[in-house]
């Protein structure tokens, strides 16, 4: 579709908004989507917390329509996958947030589908987090640029490496400001053509790393390490929103670019929340209720909109809302919130939650259904209900005072997921695409064998395996290899120097490589300053020792890796495998 088109469409597009009078575009208006990762409702100090610092976002809310009840997922992966293709996220393939239960359907048309396909150029900088291997990957669900990470979390937001374009690169900086610098290249660099910017910041999600000159106020204000590093984390996303919004005045984009804020989900631990029941994790309003900001100045008034919206909606809003053309995938469950930006009403409706564990068993609770202001949640322990309008608190359980309405909405929410749980698969093969791309195998996602074991013990991305003792330890990966090819096969371990002599086995069934692991290799650990005591795995470096070459038929694989001849002090750790494509 051309730009001649496109202008064309955006001549009825503004007719209901209440600036309808105002100079159409010469172009077709930008995007800018900008996404935090475990910023709760109350970190704002627009939302009343006395603490944190906000002075970009408490104006760019000022300035905006401002969605008071919005819900998304009580999880990251979730709730992106559902802001990406306007459906909920079971049924997109998603389910919760590691062991391949984040990764979307490869099929489903996502938001930066939608956007390229009507001209737009599309970019992400930042967290994707739902599937890190091809066909799942980012660059391969509509997004022209990527500069980020796939996984659910990084390890280390200093000086770390990034993917850029399929390729490992190393930013100097801190981690959120590398993100914003390479989204305003990407706005300045397309700055005379549309463009979808989505910059997903990856904080203030753990671990508590944050210079010096935003953790240092808090901190003097008598806050603790954590408080002082999660507001500090915060008071960086709101100078970086200030260097997007700077950057639209200084490109004179800034009353044809519709910037769009809002958060994954509520608050990583308790604090500050609005007096909101829950925190991240929770089909509870403090779990799920985010802010949710939308300014595109002379064209959407500002106004507080109460009625209640959803991560669903974003897609098919913006479809409106810009005149674009959709491909005839998959059915929406969200709506256009367009009449309500218009001052007028929808139909009333339910907005479901849901939060899976991970396991292997997929449950139907703990869930949740909202219509108006009722609340209805479903967890192990029983079912409650809440009035919101009269105690958005939730401090009063109404399931016993009104039975008919508990049993009547708690139908409408299993009908639901009697329909959005079909043939959802606990079990992830992971896909295997050669096309000319290097596929990371990462020891998180394979099954352990024996008695070894994770490093930091959940087996979170950027883990890895440890305790390699014994001939019975093994790892393996169990992949859905898409087109047969050839691959050269590395191994990233480390070991010390007592840790030589033994001899590496990949076998795929029916053939199998070896390699004797004959030099050390002591890693660096990269220095990551935490506030707090980490949780996850810290970033370090990793020899690369090629196992030698395999080809690997079409259909169902297992790779399987173990050690033999091993000293008595182990044969030391692994990060992954690395499978380069042979042309």
């Amino acid at each position: 579709m051309n730009r001649l088109f496109l202008s064309g469409l955006f001549l009825t597009v503004f007719f209901g908004l209440v600036s309808c009078e105002a100079k159409k575009p010469d172009s077709p208006p930008n995007l800018i989507l900008i996404m935090t990762d475990d910023q709760g409702f109350g970190d704002l100090a627009f939302h009343g917390n006395a603490w944190v610092k906000t002075p970009n976002l408490d104006q760019l809310a000022g300035e905006s329509a401002r969605f008071d009840r919005f819900y998304v997922s009580p999880l990251c992966a979730p709730t992106r996958a559902s802001l990406l293709t306007g459906r909920y996220h079971l049924r997109t393939g998603v389910v919760s947030v590691s062991n391949g239960l984040e990764s979307m359907n490869a099929e489903e048309y996502t938001l930066a589908e939608l956007f390229r396909d009507n001209g737009y150029r599309t970019g992400i900088f930042g967290k994707w987090h739902n599937g890190q291997h091809y066909p799942n990957h980012p660059l391969a669900q509509g997004f022209e640029e990527f500069t980020g990470f796939s996984a659910g979390h990084w390890s280390n937001y200093f000086n770390t490496h990034l993917e850029k374009n399929g390729e490992k690169k190393v930013f100097e900086g801190y981690l959120p400001d590398v993100l914003t610098d390479e989204a305003l290249d990407f706005i300045r660099k397309n700055k005379d053509q549309p463009f979808f910017t989505y910059l997903p910041l990856n904080t203030p999600h753990s671990p508590h790393q944050v210079p010096d000159r935003f953790f240092d106020p808090y901190k003097a204000a008598g806050l603790s390490e954590e408080l002082a590093a999660i507001y500090g984390m915060v008071g960086n996303i709101d100078w970086n929103v200030g260097r997007v919004m700077n950057l639209l005045k200084e490109l004179d984009l800034d009353e044809n670019t519709l910037v769009i804020f809002l958060t994954d989900n509520g608050p990583n631990g308790r604090r500050f929340n609005a007096e909101m029941k829950g925190v991240k994790g929770s089909v509870h309003e403090g779990g799920v209720r985010v802010p949710s900001f939308w300014r595109w100045k002379g064209k959407i008034q500002p106004q507080v909109i109460s009625t209640a919206a959803a991560h669903i909606d974003v897609m098919p809003t913006l479809t409106d809302l810009f005149g674009l053309e959709k491909n005839e995938g998959k059915p929406w469950d969200g709506v256009s919130l367009v009449p309500l930006l218009e001052g007028k009403s929808l139909e009333s409706r339910p907005i479901f939650s849901h939060v899976a564990q991970l396991d292997k068993e997929l449950k139907s609770r703990p869930g949740a259904i909202r219509q108006d202001s009722l609340l209805l949640t479903l967890l192990a322990d029983g079912v409650s209900l809440y009035d919101l309008k009269n105690d958005p608190s939730q401090t009063r359980d109404l399931a016993e005072t009104y039975p008919e309405l508990k049993l009547a909405l708690e139908e409408k929410y299993q009908n639901w997921w009697n329909e959005v749980s079909v043939g959802i698969q606990m079990i992830r093969r992971i896909p295997l695409s050669p096309q000319g791309r290097q596929a990371v195998l990462p020891a998180y996602e394979a099954t352990l064998g024996g008695e070894l074991r994770f490093f930091e013990g959940h087996g979170w991305a950027q883990d890895w395996v440890t305790h390699w003792k014994k001939d019975a330890d093994q790892l393996r990966w169990d992949l859905d290899v898409l087109e047969a090819g050839s691959f050269e096969v590395w191994l990233e371990q480390a070991n010390s120097e007592n840790q030589v002599g033994h001899n590496w086995l990949l076998a795929d069934g029916s053939n199998q490589l070896s390699q004797i692991a004959q030099e050390p290799f002591i890693p660096e650990v990269i220095p990551s300053p935490d506030r707090v005591p980490r949780k996850e795995a810290p970033e370090q470096t990793w020899n690369k020792l090629k196992l030698g070459e395999i080809s690997l038929p079409a259909g169902q694989v297992s790779l399987t890796l173990q050690a033999k001849n091993i000293s008595k002090d182990g044969a030391g750790d692994v990060m992954s495998l690395r499978l380069i494509p042979i042309k």
